[in-house]
């Protein structure tokens, strides 16, 4: 019986790796109190402070009344402020707290451990070259290279983490 060539499993290979990196992402955030979608969140105000809750609603591809729990979680442990917007009273702005800031600079540390353990069996020339060649496909397929949708649920209300 004749195996499949490689190429005819890239599109496989791409979905199992897909599935390690996010349930070990997963595991990793879970060890600092986060869920994936609690440190995506986080990334994305690191990235974009003032950022309204609608905008965020947006950027993750969810209905804003799926966002307020997620906020309100972030903000009764002290990791987001919310405050009204200084040019629409009617939006709320938010931002990272100090803790916030703090919990993002251990977001960043997890994220370049994970990436350096799932990249370890490659070279430093392989890992750039795969980045690229993922970078391409990415942006070929429109997805924003910040944050990462779970594409495949029906609800578009759910959302995933963002990862690294």
């Amino acid at each position: 019986m004749d195996l499949p060539s490689p190429s005819k499993r890239t599109a496989f290979l791409l979905s199992q790796l897909g599935a390690l990196a996010s349930s070990r992402f997963a595991e990793r955030t879970r060890e600092v109190g986060l869920t994936p979608s609690d440190a995506g969140v986080i990334r994305l105000l690191g990235r974009a402070p003032g950022l309204s809750q609608r905008s965020l609603a947006d950027r993750l591809g969810a209905v804003p009344s799926r966002v307020v729990p997620l906020i309100d979680s972030l903000q009764v442990r002290g990791l987001v402020e919310r405050g009204r917007s200084s040019t629409d009273r009617r939006n709320y702005e938010l931002r990272l707290t100090v803790e916030g800031a703090k919990m993002l600079r251990t977001l960043r540390e997890i994220a370049e451990k994970h990436e350096a353990e799932l990249l370890a069996p490659l070279t430093s020339e392989q890992s750039a070259q795969l980045g690229n060649l993922l970078a391409r496909l990415a942006g070929a397929h429109g997805f924003d290279t910040d944050l990462h949708r779970d594409l495949g649920r029906k609800d578009p209300g759910t959302t995933t983490q963002p990862q690294q």
